[in-house]
């Protein structure tokens, strides 16, 4: 049986999407590139670095990216800090409260800065219900690439067969099975142009789920 659940963040617990969007479009008008809303989501599961770094394989931009990835903070956090119409997703509070109540770990393994991780949490009281937050700027690669979710299933209570993943994207999807891990696919109408076909199931809404079917869910590596 379940005992931990790995939760994605951005477009499966709240959606940051459009703060990310307004950010990196503005620095991109900042640095005079043009990227295609295609190749823009190409890019959903990166961390930052990783993110500038695919940039500056493909376009002319001289700053560093430690640069780079300070002056997009700098306007995501901005906006944030403005955004008043930002909310948790559709169902997925009570479905984090029915598996804290029922004594199931929770873990955070996102691809966001901590910086943002932390902005995320303390607006929305998320912090007593995770053990555990790990942030994608730790690793050197992101999502697919594995490691981030090898490392939360280390945190874990349970062994990896006993640990579930919820994913939005592409990238988190692949990255989930390449760990090894099961993976519930949270087919997220904020998440766009992300194939979500390598999940084990997919699910259109948090109500789809509960502490009793996560808890029976069968963790077979395929």
């Amino acid at each position: 049986m379940i005992k931990t659940v790995i939760f994605d963040m951005d477009g499966v617990i709240v959606d940051t999407e459009p703060v990310h969007y307004y950010a990196y479009h503005k620095q991109f008008a900042e640095l005079n590139i043009d990227v295609t809303d295609e190749v823009y989501a190409s890019f959903t599961g990166f961390s930052t670095r990783n993110t500038f770094q695919r940039l500056k394989e493909t376009f002319v931009i001289e700053q560093e990216v430690e640069d780079l990835i300070q002056r997009k903070r700098t306007i995501f956090n901005d906006a944030f800090d403005t955004k008043e119409d930002l909310y948790l997703l559709d169902g997925v509070e009570d479905l984090i409260k029915d598996l804290f109540a029922n004594g199931m770990q929770l873990i955070l393994a996102s691809s966001a800065s901590k910086v943002t991780i932390e902005r995320v949490f303390t607006r929305f009281n998320l912090h007593q219900y995770f053990t555990d937050i790990v942030s994608g700027e730790d690793f050197p690669q992101s999502k697919p690439n594995p490691a981030i979710f090898l490392h939360a299933a280390s945190l874990s209570k349970a062994p990896k067969e006993e640990c579930i993943i919820i994913e939005d994207s592409t990238n988190g999807v692949k990255a989930a099975k390449g760990a090894g891990i099961y993976c519930v696919g949270y087919n997220s109408e904020h998440s766009k142009m992300q194939d979500l076909s390598d999940a084990d199931i997919v699910i259109n809404h948090f109500d789809e789920l509960n502490f009793e079917k996560i808890e029976k869910i069968q963790s077979i590596i395929r």
